[in-house]
């Protein structure tokens, strides 16, 4: 993740484009907005269902943890990263289609932890499931980076 030249804005389109083998891509997840305090974004129902064709409550973690991480490695900053170590889910209701959007809002920024609210709704704006996110923040190892691909 790189900030624009200047404008302390995320460049989104390089965000979404970055690290193509990574789950986020597979489940079709495209963030729409990121800061340090808010991160959204959208995925499909469709593919990441289970053999019900109801949305996957896996999948729903998975859209949380994205948004929810994207967040907190903003907060981290330069020379450092973020790391999910613990996340809860309630699902409270069903998706067979569209989309669900995801909405992290963190909850918690100190100097070692960060913790995200994430929200994902259904096209009807109904929730659909409510998860919480912690991620710690650790130095980024020299030279360590993703796996080439």
């Amino acid at each position: 993740m790189t900030m624009a030249d200047g404008s302390g804005q995320l460049d989104l389109s390089e965000l979404n484009q970055a690290y193509p083998d990574a789950v986020q891509h597979r489940m079709g997840i495209k963030i729409t907005e990121a800061s340090a305090l808010r991160v959204v974004g959208i995925m499909p129902v469709h593919g990441n269902t289970q053999p019900y064709g109801l949305l996957h409550g896996g999948a729903s973690c998975v859209l949380a943890e994205t948004l929810g991480s994207t967040g907190a490695a903003l907060q981290a900053g330069s020379g450092r990263v973020a790391v999910g170590i613990e996340i809860s889910a309630t699902h409270h209701r069903a998706a067979s289609a569209g989309h669900v959007t995801g909405v992290a809002t963190r909850l918690h920024a100190g100097r070692t932890l960060a913790t995200y609210d994430i929200v994902i709704t259904d096209d009807r704006g109904q929730r659909v499931c409510t998860a919480r996110l912690s991620c710690l923040f650790r130095d980024a190892v020299p030279g360590a980076g993703p796996p080439a691909s």
